[in-house]
């Protein structure tokens, strides 16, 4: 795993794994069920990913709104590449809605809501936080049912 991953807490907020990808729990949530999508090789520029890499993206991003779906009901979904301090390919993957949502006793509302996701409005979770909600998104993860 690359040094990306890791500083978004891996494998503590893993939340699958797949041949190119994973998936894991954004530590700091912006709105509840944000994850981070992360390309395991060590390409710093998206067009450096391999042809099985995209390929694969069809199915996790998949996988991804089907499981925030279940467990955030969101309404929209931003997927953010910033890559300014974390350097390897990821996404900031924010589930959007209209006033607030609870998951796993985690209430967040949407603070930038209609407009660009409140990064700086994140609340971090605590390492208990981390565990509930992780399970959440995990069990509604469409191999977990």
């Amino acid at each position: 795993m690359n040094e990306t991953i890791h500083r978004f807490g891996y494998p503590e907020t893993l939340i699958a794994e797949y041949p190119h990808w994973v998936v894991l729990l954004r530590p700091e949530q912006p709105t509840v069920g944000s994850l981070v999508l992360a390309a395991k090789g060590d390409a710093e520029a998206f067009g450096d990913l391999s042809p099985e890499a995209f390929s694969e993206l069809a199915t996790v991003i998949a996988a991804i709104e089907q499981a925030l779906t279940q467990a955030v009901n969101y309404q929209k979904i931003n997927y953010l590449m910033l890559m300014m301090v974390d350097r390897h390919v990821h996404f900031h993957v924010i589930p959007r809605y209209d006033g607030e949502r609870m998951v796993a006793g985690i209430s967040l509302p949407d603070a930038g809501w209609p407009k660009a996701p409140a990064l700086g409005q994140s609340v971090a979770l605590d390492s208990a936080q981390v565990a509930a909600l992780c399970g959440a998104i995990r069990n509604a993860w469409p191999s977990a049912r």
